[in-house]
């Protein structure tokens, strides 16, 4: 089984991250599956960006939660890239048209850290059973009582636990406790005595993020991980088939 390729926001390295644009390039540059970030807007809909508050990635100003979806796409969403004049922020609607013909895998992670959405767990499954897009979606967040209440709502989706470092122990949590599908950790975690060992003995996958250096795209693809989130799709897919991607999985 070959290691896959992530792209962190689309290929964000090379354009505005969690943009049409950027999914596209993705695409071009043969990720097997994008990551991207899902908030509510303040009318209810789904939309693709990461921070609660605008001002990084577009030329205005606020929280997420504060526009309409036709507020926030008045504003350009290049300020990572410039030279992407009409990027805006996108529905998850729209980058599922997009997508849906390429056939690559999302990674749909829900920003429930630090506004608890109201039903958009319902919200993404609807969404996913109108664009028939279910097999193709991954479900993640370091909210993982948001991976608690999705499956819940429907046993069958496939979710990850997001984590920066050292949970104890992590494996039976994610099995256990949360009921989860794979580890989605900040890419060093993979270092931990056992790590690899427990994680395939209970059947978990490995996505790790954000993997941009060269040297850990080729440990990680030696180490034989499911996947690799990465700004930089095109430089982990040369690596990938520059060590023959099929590790030790």
């Amino acid at each position: 089984m070959n290691t896959k390729v992530w792209a962190h926001r689309g290929a964000s390295g090379y354009a505005p991250e969690n943009t049409l644009e950027a999914f596209e390039l993705a695409a071009k540059q043969k990720a097997d599956g994008v990551e991207l970030d899902v908030q509510l807007s303040k009318d209810g809909e789904l939309v693709v960006i990461h921070d609660e508050i605008i001002d990084r990635v577009t030329d205005g100003k606020g929280k997420v939660k504060d526009y309409t979806v036709r507020e926030l796409k008045s504003f350009k969403a290049n300020q990572t890239h410039p030279e992407y004049a009409n990027s805006v922020i996108p529905t998850l609607a729209e980058v599922y048209d997009l997508l849906k013909p390429t056939g690559l895998e999302i990674n749909v992670e829900l920003k429930t850290g630090i506004y608890f959405y109201p039903d958009i767990e319902k919200k993404l499954l609807k969404l996913a059973r109108e664009k028939g897009m279910e097999e193709k979606l991954w479900y993640s967040s370091f909210n993982h009582y948001s991976l608690i209440r999705m499956k819940e709502l429907e046993p069958s989706v496939r979710t990850g636990i997001l984590y920066a470092d050292g949970i104890v122990n992590v494996w039976d949590y994610a099995k256990k406790t949360v009921g989860a599908d794979a580890l989605h950790p900040l890419y060093y975690n993979i270092q931990y005595p056992g790590y690899l060992e427990k994680t395939r003995a209970l059947g978990l996958k490995t996505h790790a993020w954000t993997v941009n250096e060269e040297a850990d795209m080729k440990a990680l693809t030696k180490a034989g991980i499911e996947a690799i989130i990465t700004n930089y799709p095109d430089k982990a897919r040369k690596i990938i088939q520059e060590t023959g991607g099929t590790g030790n999985v």
